[in-house]
């Protein structure tokens, strides 16, 4: 139902669809908050919201979507610390809460519980603080943006980690010190972006990798 200048709230009877798999109400005009009774859904592997004016809190019964693998709230009204819940989804490989309300609020260290992650979209999330090294566990990471947030500190030498990158993007912060030689790790990067920080420094020629 993406794209179809639809109004009004999500109604809870949506529950009653108990065989979905996938929702996709992207790119509407839908306001309220997502109906609590959407954790009955158990099915539910695809939820995409983004696009939206939706606000308020993310539903406790989010906990009970074991099977959800791919969740994007970006884009919408909400606010407040970014819900806890969504750090137990530890079968998601795909999530973006970007451009949001959201609190000043660091990466949470939790984050570090969902390891099937292959694209992690926090840009314009309103992140402090430094880039913790539990990211950096997410080893199955292809895409990763953290631009346009308040990010401070260096750029960890763990990056190197994150093999499978295909996208890093840090633009946009105020990111500081050098860029590490372990840059030269992500032999699989097609796009890099790093502008608008405050990094000082040769370029190490290890990004020629």
């Amino acid at each position: 139902l993406r794209n179809n200048s639809l109004t009004g709230e999500i109604p809870p009877e949506i529950a009653e669809l108990i065989n979905l798999t996938s929702i996709d109400l992207s790119y509407n005009q839908l306001t309220g908050e997502i109906p609590a009774e959407i954790g009955e859904l158990l099915n539910l592997n695809y939820l995409k919201l983004n696009f939206n004016l939706l606000s308020g809190a993310i539903p406790s019964t989010f906990l009970d979507l074991s099977n959800l693998t791919f969740l994007d709230l970006g884009e919408n009204l909400f606010s407040g610390t970014m819900p806890e819940i969504i750090w137990e989804l530890s079968s998601l490989e795909t999530l973006s809460l970007t451009q949001n309300e959201w609190d000043s609020n660091p990466i949470p260290l939790e984050i570090n519980n969902l390891s099937n992650l292959t694209i992690l979209n926090l840009g314009d999330a309103n992140l402090i603080g430094e880039i913790p090294e539990e990211l950096f566990n997410l080893s199955n990471l292809d895409y990763l943006n953290l631009g346009f947030n308040q990010l401070t500190g260096s750029i960890p030498s763990e990056i190197g980690n994150l093999v499978n990158l295909s996208v890093l993007d840090l633009k946009g912060n105020q990111l500081s010190g050098e860029i590490p030689i372990e840059i030269g790790n992500l032999i699989n990067l097609s796009d890099l972006n790093l502008e608008d920080n405050q990094l000082s420094g040769i370029i190490p020629e290890e990004i020629c990798n």
